[in-house]
């Protein structure tokens, strides 16, 4: 009788749990134990959706559901079961982390570990068991709505940046879904457009952050919308099953984006396993359809009972689900997690100053000084709520602290006074009451505030509006939108003590800059972002932030815009990657089309220099490690970080290849007078370009330049290798 009360009741937590529950057990064995039990009815159940962001369990072995939840910055409120309506539930509000641009401009791995864990805490302690992110699609234009979900242009520091983010939320428990998977490069015609690069581009340049992800356990990925090889990438059987399925032996699940299913037959064969929000174009409700009309619904169902589909392929997609669900909602032994704490908050506030680049600062215009009496802050970003909108993005941190705010708390005895100067068009109230929205009389009034100030601080950029930084829309225009740059010029013109600050997710057009001294690139910061920048500007952290991306003077000046439309955005139906692997500083270093701000650039409050550079081998084969050692010194007044870059070429090849590639980076924090000797390890099979002829990657034998500095064009040593 005993035995029979333990066979039924297999989910009880007391000593009779299912054996597939013991964790000591290794993995496979235990997602054979459950396969054995399911029905055919119930492993198709798994393949689909039950709600907006929930998948089924098994019920009847006591198996509970899937929960996901958006997404790369923090975890979103609460949305109801079957419609994009918000819950309004009263215990969902979450800590907002920086934009991941923002984290990529660290340049520092270990605050990427502590990100992810900490977001990983906040989904664990909200029963989430998916976190749909993060986003590694490489920034190909600065006109992409959602480039500030992105770890930017670099295949090499996104691949960096994006491994211990993923092991650091899977230490609660909870999967990290690394998205979108693949070219997913535009919001526009993002749904359908057929992306057509070469094979080439697609491993030198698009493809790296993914494998690096994989190859760091992410335990589920989530397709793209847009189409690659005549197939949607949600099932496309070149990106899954022979790529990430295949070459590179992934073992977790693949998950569509909502609505990024397109057909059964597709799907069964191409390796989709989890398939969510069809019917819904990712953004509306069902109307008549239920889940069971989903492709790998009824109709998969169906087309196993008749023959038509092979059960070892659900079987396959089954198992992959049931890993997922054993790393999970399965899994004993994941903890509690914890959620909006203060801890949560200093570790968003760390990270949203370690990544704000200082782009100018001439005449020593920051940090603020102590004789500064009157500050006139201008902008709407300063007052603005920047987690509001962007789509799935979107957040409701339980604080938003705004520039505005946290100058006011820095500076007590300072007069603060604020003007709005511009207009976004959406209603806006700062705490000085309700404005005008006359765009003429807000600019006088920025004027008027600016005149007498002992500094002024503007604080504008973009916003997540339909058509700035947001999904589903890309950017109309380069410049900063709603008059900015004539606002800018204009306050130059009245007081030359002008910070600009941007707040943006994107690079924005700064024809202006000539006439502003101190230029500051704030990102989204999350919940702390008024705080962290008033860090920056304060001098209480010395700014070490690089640019994770390249600012091109002119939007003609990128390359995918360079070649036309066809290259972005696409004639409607198709777009070709023209500009190949020339992708950012790869593009602007070998055209010799200099950028505004290059990729890897920042400046400090403090002065490094480096010294004699060394590699550890002149001449090395395909298997070895190379080491570049230098020492460098802050040769400044305070502490600070400088990251040591190091770039390769080869100036004698077979194909074209880029001038520079970076390889290897480390940020260093020295007090003033500190020098350190900084090691730089390296694979020399990084080296490699990938040969279309023989569908892989090829190092060729012969001479390379190791290329040492501090961004992409302020290169300040040269080593040579050979490669035999």
């Amino acid at each position: 009788m005993l035995a029979l009360t333990c066979q039924v009741y297999a989910q009880s937590p007391l000593s009779c749990q299912p054996e597939w529950l013991d964790g000591d057990k290794p993995l496979e064995q235990r997602v054979e134990m459950i396969l054995q039990q399911l029905s055919l009815e119930e492993k198709v159940a798994l393949c689909h959706a039950q709600g907006k962001f929930s998948t089924p369990g098994v019920p009847r072995l006591g198996i509970p559901e899937l929960w996901y939840s958006d997404g790369p910055h923090g975890v979103r409120a609460e949305i109801n079961w079957n419609n994009w309506n918000y819950a309004n539930w009263t215990s969902d509000s979450c800590t907002a982390f920086p934009a991941l641009t923002c984290l990529a401009a660290t340049f520092d791995p270990a605050l990427a570990r502590q990100y992810g864990r900490a977001i990983g805490e906040e989904a664990r302690y909200r029963k989430k068991d998916v976190l749909l992110g993060p986003g590694v699609n490489i920034y190909r234009t600065p006109l992409n709505g959602r480039n500030f979900e992105y770890m930017g242009e670099d295949p090499y520091l996104a691949s960096v940046m994006v491994a211990p983010y993923v092991q650091g939320v899977q230490e609660n428990g909870v999967a990290a879904c690394v998205k979108h998977y693949a070219l997913n490069n535009q919001e526009t015609n993002r749904g359908h457009i057929l992306v057509e690069v070469s094979e080439r581009a697609l491993h030198e340049i698009y493809l790296p952050a993914f494998h690096a992800a994989a190859q760091a356990g992410a335990w589920t990925f989530m397709g793209a919308y847009n189409q690659y090889n005549g197939q949607h990438c949600c099932h496309n059987s070149v990106l899954i099953n022979d790529i990430l399925k295949g070459r590179w032996g992934w073992d977790g699940a693949l998950v569509t984006d909502w609505g990024g299913a397109h057909d059964t037959r597709q799907a069964v064969f191409n390796g989709l396993d989890i398939e969510m929000g069809t019917y819904t174009n990712g953004l509306t409700s069902e109307s008549s359809f239920g889940y069971n009309n989903y492709y790998l619904a009824d109709n998969f169902l169906k087309g196993l009972k008749d023959g038509s589909y092979p059960v070892d392929l659900l079987n396959d997609k089954v198992r992959r689900i049931l890993r997922l669900m054993l790393r999970t909602t399965l899994n004993p032994r994941r903890p509690l997690g914890s959620f909006a704490t203060e801890a949560h908050a200093q570790t968003g506030r760390e990270i949203a100053a370690a990544g704000i680049v200082l782009l100018k600062n001439d005449k020593g215009i920051l940090p603020i000084s102590s004789q500064v009496r009157k500050i006139a802050v201008v902008g709407e970003n300063a007052t603005r709520n920047l987690m509001q909108g962007g789509g799935s993005s979107e957040l409701k941190p339980w604080r938003c602290i705004t520039p505005l705010q946290a100058l006011q708390r820095r500076y007590p005895e300072v007069e603060i006074v604020y003007a709005r100067g511009y207009d976004s068009g959406k209603a806006m109230y700062s705490q000085e009451g309700t404005p005008s929205h006359d765009p003429a009389q807000l600019h006088e009034e920025a004027l008027q505030a600016a005149r007498d100030a002992d500094l002024v601080l503007f604080v504008g950029g973009l916003n997540k509006n339909h058509r700035q930084d947001c999904e589903a829309s890309d950017r109309k225009s380069y410049a900063l939108p709603f008059g900015q740059p004539q606002l800018i010029r204009d306050l130059a013109r009245t007081n030359p003590r002008l910070v600009v600050v941007l707040l943006s997710g994107n690079a924005v057009e700064t024809d202006w800059a000539a006439q502003v001294p101190a230029i500051v690139q704030g990102w989204y910061g999350g919940s702390e972002a008024g705080t962290a920048l008033v860090d920056v500007l304060s001098g209480d952290v010395c700014p070490s932030g690089k640019l994770p991306f390249s600012f091109p003077k002119k939007l003609e000046d990128n390359g995918a815009i360079s070649f036309g439309e066809l290259s972005y955005p696409g004639d409607g139906k198709r777009q070709v990657y023209m500009e190949d692997i020339y992708v950012g500083y790869r593009w602007h270093d070998t055209r010799r089309i200099p950028a505004a701000w290059p990729f890897g650039y920042g400046l400090s409050y403090t002065k490094f220099s480096l010294g004699k550079a060394s590699v550890d081998k002149k001449v090395c084969q395909a298997g070895d490690m190379l080491t570049v050692s230098l020492p460098v010194t802050n040769t400044g007044s305070c502490r600070g970080a400088e990251v040591v870059q190091v770039y390769v070429s080869q100036p004698k090849a077979s194909v074209g290849r880029p001038v520079k590639e970076l390889k290897a980076f480390q940020k260093v924090w020295l007090e003033p007078g500190e020098t350190r000797t900084v090691s730089l390890e390296f694979p020399v099979a990084s080296f490699a370009f990938y040969d279309e002829s023989l569908h892989d990657w090829h190092l060729e034998a012969g001479d390379y330049q190791l290329l040492i500095g501090t961004s992409s064009t302020a290169i300040q040593a040269s080593l040579k290798t050979k490669v035999q």
